[in-house]
């Protein structure tokens, strides 16, 4: 436009110039170009300097006001989560608050005026390049006045059908100016306290456990140095089986994680509240997030873990997703009888079972009950690991007593390697449960599903970890970090050990205490774990140690045991990584038994 602008001034002086040539047609052709570019000048350059000026003027500098009121408000956001978990002061946390507040109108009100400027620029720009073109075509029109028959009738109602749309559009404009103003001043009449972060006053919405997507800000912690760590405020969502980070003006995330079989718990940390840790299957990597309240803490956790089952994968994934959890709630109801738990396990077989006693006239519903259920209903669940001497007093467990260096009494006596097997692994204490019996693997199942669904239904995401030390004479739990033994089970107490049939990372095992602690027979404890390794290697390796403690007692047997079974240089019993040693070890075990 400024270039015909331009040449429409040169065209004017030409033609002035010629004009002295041509005397004759001085006053009309002068005063026709003359006037023609100053009707370009009003109608084409002045309308488009005008909307460069007032309107994207207008909303470069609201974008300017959000960005400003976004970083005031993060900034606010860092102070408030920086908030000790422990010995909270009321006025700084009140200060941090009412600070937060403000930050979030401030950029609320900034974000209204930026999105109403925004919309209303969709509407001008769709003009913009019409007045300007409509006044050049209008000039064009008056310079050729003389030669007005020249235009058709159809190109004057092109040319007023365009005014009309004209007119239009800006009719629209003002509709939903006005729509729009509305809006804005019912959103500011809201509440003040949608704007206080983690309000438990007005979150009656309970935490949806049956997300597979979830997206918002995330405070991740990161290493700066051998021992100091700082947190950074950034937008995380999951796409698929990923766990994805965009970092602000980024054009598009970043991968994090890979959260397919990954697991997430609740975790402590000393100044921050609400985290939890995200670690892989192989344990190698985790990281450390921090929700901003506990409804989202808790969303991110039952998403997070939805994803790592693969649901996303299937055909109805939300349907399965609600599936899992309405049975996980129906899972904390308990069973009366072994039969309905047997049943539980094995759908199938009962369906059968009851077909063929309903044709033989034996399956009526007033059948009384006649075998005691494996787990008394109503029996606590213990979500914490008892300590050495919690274990000799309230679970009349095998234990001994620790010093503070992690070396207990026994090892004096015997340290690891004076014994023919010793075998670590690490794992995360679910829960336990005292019984009845411990002849069964049912029980097992039966306490994995009561411990899982009590954990999912009373939002139970903390497990602590532990060091499993397998040896030929007790299993040890060891505390990675201290090294002190928290609890210990003779071999010959652990009476029954199985994994779960679907997920190999569940084990579990029933201890029952020896008589001698206890002038009555106790109840066995079933203990369920959570590990990253093969629970069924974990479990043959129990078996291998219950063997190696009773040949001990027969120098003959201990002597075939060892034949048996391959040995290392320094005479331990040799435990095969490999998958195909794993099983030819198992089957000599099964051929000597």
């Amino acid at each position: 436009m400024q270039r015909v602008y331009g040449a429409q001034n040169e065209m004017s002086i030409a033609t002035q110039q010629l004009s002295k040539q041509l005397l004759a047609y001085e006053k009309q052709l002068n005063s026709l170009h003359t006037e023609l570019a100053k009707q370009v000048a009003d109608t084409m350059i002045f309308p488009m300097i005008q909307f460069r000026e007032r309107d994207l003027t207008e909303v470069s500098t609201l974008k300017d006001l959000f960005l400003l009121a976004s970083n005031e408000h993060d900034a606010a956001m860092a102070k408030y989560s920086k908030l000790p978990k422990r010995r909270e002061n009321e006025k700084l946390k009140a200060e941090a608050v009412a600070e937060v507040a403000t930050a979030r109108k401030r950029q609320h009100q900034s974000s209204l005026q930026y999105f109403c400027a925004l919309n209303a620029l969709q509407y001008r720009k769709r003009v913009a390049m019409l007045d300007p073109l409509l006044g050049f075509t209008q000039g064009q029109i008056n310079f050729f006045k003389m030669g007005v028959e020249m235009f058709s009738k159809k190109l004057e109602e092109f040319l007023s059908s365009v005014a009309t749309m004209v007119q239009s559009i800006q009719g629209q404009l003002d509709t939903e100016a006005e729509s729009m103003r509305l809006a804005q001043q019912e959103l500011l009449l809201a509440n003040e306290s949608i704007y206080i972060p983690d309000n438990n006053t007005t979150a009656t919405r309970p935490a949806n456990r049956n997300l597979l997507q979830k997206a918002g800000y995330l405070n991740i912690r990161n290493k700066t140095g051998l021992v100091s760590t700082s947190w950074e405020r950034l937008y995380f969502f999951t796409q698929g089986g990923n766990l994805m980070c965009q970092p602000r003006g980024a054009v598009a995330g970043g991968l994090i994680m890979d959260l397919d079989n990954c697991s997430v718990m609740a975790v402590d940390c000393e100044d921050r509240r609400y985290c939890f840790q995200i670690t892989s299957p192989s344990g190698k990597t985790s990281i450390i997030l921090q929700a901003e309240g506990k409804q989202e803490y808790e969303e991110w956790i039952c998403t997070i873990n939805n994803i790592s089952r693969q649901i996303y994968l299937t055909d109805n994934p939300e349907a399965i997703a609600i599936r899992l959890n309405q049975t996980a709630v129906e899972a904390v109801t308990p069973m009366s009888t072994f039969q309905k738990k047997h049943e539980s396990f094995r759908p199938q077989r009962a369906e059968s079972e009851c077909t063929e006693a309903a044709s033989s006239e034996k399956c009526l519903p007033d059948a009384p009950e006649s075998v005691d259920p494996l787990v008394i209903p109503g029996t606590p669940i213990q979500f914490d690991l008892c300590t050495t001497s919690e274990v000799s007093d309230q679970n009349k467990s095998v234990s001994r007593r620790t010093n503070p260096f992690g070396e207990s009494d026994h090892d004096k006596a015997a340290t690891s390697e004076d014994l023919l097997l010793h075998q670590v692994f690490t794992v995360r204490f679910l829960g336990s449960i005292e019984a009845i019996t411990d002849q069964n693997d049912e029980l097992i199942y039966e306490t994995m599903r009561q411990v899982l669904a009590a954990r999912a239904i009373h939002n139970v995401f903390r497990m602590t970890e532990f060091q499993m030390v397998v040896s030929s004479r007790e299993l040890r739990f060891v505390d990675p970090q201290t090294q002190i033994t928290k609890a210990s089970f003779a071999l010959s107490d652990v009476t029954l050990y199985a994994t779960h049939q679907d997920n190999k990372r569940l084990i579990g095992f029933v201890a029952r205490a020896p008589d001698s602690l206890s002038q009555h027979k106790a109840l066995p404890n079933c203990y369920i774990f959570e590990t990253n390794d093969d629970g069924v290697k974990i479990c043959s390796i129990i078996d291998l140690g219950r063997k190696i403690n009773q040949a001990e007692r027969d120098p003959e047997a201990l002597a075939v045991l060892m034949k048996s079974i391959k040995l290392s240089a320094d005479g331990k019993f040799l435990l095969l990584r490999q998958r195909t040693d794993k099983e030819e070890a198992e089957e000599s075990l099964e051929s000597e038994a």
